[in-house]
């Protein structure tokens, strides 16, 4: 018999994966048709939202989770993103499950420390 994850345990395991760099595992919670949207750009689908993924992984030196918050389908996790290139950015996702999957992310940070630091690591 196999149980469905909750809403939170799904973005639990969603972070543990990207901080890890496990795409494998971040694809299988993933709707094949997942929308993304943030502040560095829209995805939609699984092999796009990945590939958004896999592009900050490149930086990312840690997730600092100060806060989730889960009702029913709908999760909000509050942390900083860490990465090589950027002082800490506080940041705030959204995701809505549907069907054991998550099927909408929406993220807001102040994404200039990050676009500075790309630009400078050109």
């Amino acid at each position: 018999m196999t149980t469905k994850r909750t809403a939170r345990e799904l973005a639990e395991t969603y972070f543990r994966a990207w901080e890890a760099g496990d795409f494998e595992t971040l694809r299988g919670l993933l709707a094949e048709d997942v929308e993304f949207v943030g502040a560095l750009g829209t995805a939609r689908g699984t092999d796009e939202a990945l590939a958004g993924l896999q592009g900050l992984g490149k930086v990312l030196e840690r997730i600092d989770v100060k806060v989730r918050v889960a009702e029913g389908d709908e999760v909000i996790t509050w942390f900083d993103l860490c990465t090589v290139v950027a002082p800490p950015a506080p940041t705030a996702n959204w995701m809505h499950v549907a069907d054991g999957k998550i099927a909408r992310i929406r993220v807001t940070f102040d994404p200039r420390g990050l676009l500075e630091g790309f630009a400078k690591s050109s």
